[in-house]
């Protein structure tokens, strides 16, 4: 079922027909973005405790295989099956001990050797019993069970060879992916260098906080919200404005910003009214729009476009419709511009745990929250009657956003729906 695909037939009235013929789905505007952005120039090299959540400029090659020798698995002994003849029981005497970080000497034969976890196996043997499944009087030991060639070994290169690829350019360096460097014997890696981004908050109603305010003007949420979403490793927050409270003086400001950072995020004044003035702005500095307006619910008046080369984000000022926007968008253009591999939205099959009733004509994604599992297994979540693009305060409690498809107007308690976490990176 393809559910972003902006709907045209004439039953929906929620935003006009004309309106909607200008508007394209989800999927094509993130395709868009992914098509059409290529990725800043620049790489660091950095050591590898200082390169969580950066992007990969090029592939980390092994330079070394691991394990780097054959080592055992588990504590117990380790010994040459070849010397287990005949029917069992079999006893044989403790020749060595091999504690982890010494070197083993070639074992005798008819000998076991005593080996912990991590020590490298002795030559002249080929299998590591664990402790508890041998009987030990003395210094001689006792197997019950003839253990098969190459148990609780773990062979040279079995994890990684020589030279082999451990993680491809684009690829986003969590802390599991920092492990499997280390493993290869990596500790320096080459990064694409910090996206620099600039925002740009609009509205003359919006007064930061600690200001004075009128009866008539409102606290900045977009502003505070975007940036605790930019500080990431991978990003440079280079200017965070207030914008002018001119079409002349918001065009200067614009102009200024697009020319000190990779990417310029707006919030407000992308609509179509009097005071509406980003968009003009944009026009006047010869900007190139990717795209303005998607069938999405909230946040329809979206844009995305380039000044020169910087990248311009355009977002709501409703403060929900501004951050589902970022999440979709905003995000797919951060990856886009880092070049980072492209993972697309991360979703999953739901149920819903009351009846939905909507207006059809854009793709609607509702905050959601997860609220456990049905009696057959299935994930159950939790939302609202309604989508309201100025409400965040219920954000804190919801755990990602409900999507809800195109078509459809009303959905019964118990339907399969996709839902999407909110993204942390």
């Amino acid at each position: 079922m393809t559910i972003h695909r902006a709907i045209e037939t004439a039953h929906c009235g929620c935003d006009g027909q004309d309106a909607l013929k200008r508007l394209i789905g989800v999927e094509e505007a993130v395709a868009r973005i992914k098509n059409c952005t290529a990725p800043i120039e620049g790489v660091e090299t950095l050591a590898l405790d200082r390169a969580i959540d950066r992007v990969l400029a090029r592939p980390v090659l092994a330079r070394a295989m691991a394990p780097s020798f054959d080592n055992a698995a588990m504590d117990g002994y380790a010994v040459a099956t070849s010397d287990l003849t005949g029917e069992g029981p079999w006893s044989l005497p403790v020749a060595v001990r091999v504690p982890a970080g010494e070197s083993a000497a070639p074992l005798a034969r008819g000998t076991v050797a005593r080996i912990f976890t991590g020590a490298p196996v002795p030559a002249g043997s080929n299998a590591v019993v664990m402790q508890e499944d041998v009987t030990r009087d003395g210094d001689v030991i006792q197997f019950l069970r003839h253990p098969a060639p190459g148990l609780n070994i773990r062979a040279a290169g079995s994890d990684i060879a020589a030279g082999a690829e451990v993680l491809a350019k684009g690829a986003r360096l969590g802390d599991w992916a920092i492990a499997a460097c280390a493993a290869a014997g990596v500790d320096h890696v080459d990064v694409m260098r910090r996206l620099r981004v600039a925002l740009l908050v609009t509205g003359d109603e919006v007064r930061q906080a600690g200001s004075l305010r009128n009866a008539a003007q409102i606290p900045d949420v977009n502003g505070p919200m975007l940036k605790a979403a930019l500080r990431r490793a991978d990003i440079e927050l280079v200017a965070t404005e207030l914008g002018a409270d001119s079409r002349a003086g918001l065009t200067r400001q614009l102009g200024d910003l697009a020319e000190r950072a990779d990417l310029v995020i707006t919030t407000g004044g992308i609509s179509v009214g009097e005071e509406d003035h980003v968009k003009p702005s944009f026009a006047v500095l010869g900007g190139e729009t990717l795209f303005s307006g998607v069938a999405i619910k909230p946040g329809k008046p979206v844009s995305v476009g380039r000044i020169g080369t910087t990248a311009w984000l355009g977002l709501p000022g409703n403060p929900l419709s501004a951050f589902v926007t970022w999440q979709i968008f905003g995000l797919a253009l951060v990856r886009a511009l880092t070049g980072a591999a492209d993972t697309g939205l991360v979703q999953r099959h739901v149920i819903t745990d009351a009846a939905i009733h909507r207006k059809p004509g854009r793709c609607e994604f509702r905050p959601a929250t997860l609220a456990g599992f049905d009696v057959d297994g299935r994930e159950v979540i939790s939302f609202e009657d309604a989508t309201h693009s100025g409400r965040v305060a219920r954000l804190s409690q919801t755990d990602g956003l409900m999507i809800l498809p195109v078509e459809f107007a009303h959905l019964p308690k118990g339907a399969r729906v996709l839902f999407q976490p909110f993204a942390r990176i």
